[in-house]
């Protein structure tokens, strides 16, 4: 039977792995669910980072739902509600994955998947699906698909990038980009585990925009303008810039081999893009 909820577990895995922490004296409110936790900003409204545990072997399949509600345990002024999302082509864009905490026994499994449906476990995304935001739910796809094919217990961090300069729609902040980190174990050759992890990046920023055609387009009661869907592999170091995260012991577990930094076609140096659901892989073990 469930009782309190007990959020994200850092001895989940069989190597210790903290939930990653935001510098002294930012301010977060943390919020435990069944199976993940939410740090959410109260100012930006929206998640600082999610983190949650999927263990493959006891995934249940649970029907979806789709009971959005405003968490109680904080004020509603704190958290981006139904009137951002109404009447637009925005989505609310799950940061813990539905399917991802849904695990246990059917108690446990149900309110698992009730949980995800919390405003502070979303924030704003474009509505539009093309194959780059495809790319991404294959990504989070292959992630669950890992852990049950291979009964392996598997940490996911999530959330959005949220940077200072987001265009404001309907006093929020859209965030532009939003980053993931999956970790996970291998045993070593002298018995021990290893922690091993990759790192993720999807970007909606527009290519070609201005401030003066984002400032007419919500001055006119529509969303900012939002370019297509990129996704992208990236250094975890890199995550932890974007975000002011300290992921100092996921990042010495990156698995991301280092490419030439002259390459022109990326955005950011060593950031790889993701062509085709064939381009994701964790580790060889998937092969």
């Amino acid at each position: 039977m469930v009782t309190t909820p007990a959020g994200y577990s850092p001895t989940f895995l069989p190597i210790p792995l903290p939930f990653p922490t935001l510098p002294a004296g930012r301010d977060v409110r943390v919020l435990p669910y069944v199976h993940f936790t939410v740090l959410q900003d109260p100012v930006r409204r929206l998640p600082a980072a999610t983190g949650v545990n999927i263990d493959g072997k006891q995934l249940l399949d649970i029907e979806r739902g789709d009971d959005w509600h405003l968490d109680p345990r904080i004020p509603a002024s704190e958290q981006t509600g139904p009137a951002v999302y109404a009447n637009n082509d925005l989505d609310r864009g799950h940061q813990v994955r539905r399917r991802d905490p849904v695990w246990g026994d059917t108690a446990t499994a149900t309110a698992a998947n009730l949980s995800t449906f919390a405003y502070t476990n979303c924030a704003p995304q474009a509505g539009e699906f093309n194959q780059s935001k495809e790319l991404w739910a294959g990504l989070e796809d292959y992630v669950l698909d890992y852990a049950r094919v291979y009964e392996q217990k598997i940490s996911v961090f999530t959330g959005p990038v949220l940077d200072p300069g987001d265009p404001v729609y309907r006093g929020t902040g859209i965030p532009r980009q939003f980053w993931k980190i999956a970790a996970w174990t291998i045993a070593a050759d002298d018995g021990q585990f290893e922690l091993q992890a990759t790192g993720y990046v999807l970007d909606q920023t527009p290519e070609l925009t201005s401030t003066d055609l984002t400032e007419k387009a919500i001055a006119a009661g529509n969303p900012p303008p939002l370019g297509p869907y990129k996704t992208y592999q990236v250094s975890i170091r890199d995550i932890a810039a974007l975000t002011t995260l300290n992921l100092d012991q996921l990042a010495a577990a990156d698995q991301l081999v280092p490419v030439p930094a002259a390459r022109a076609e990326e955005p950011r140096a060593g950031w790889v893009p993701l062509v085709s659901r064939t381009d994701i892989r964790l580790d060889h073990a998937a092969d």
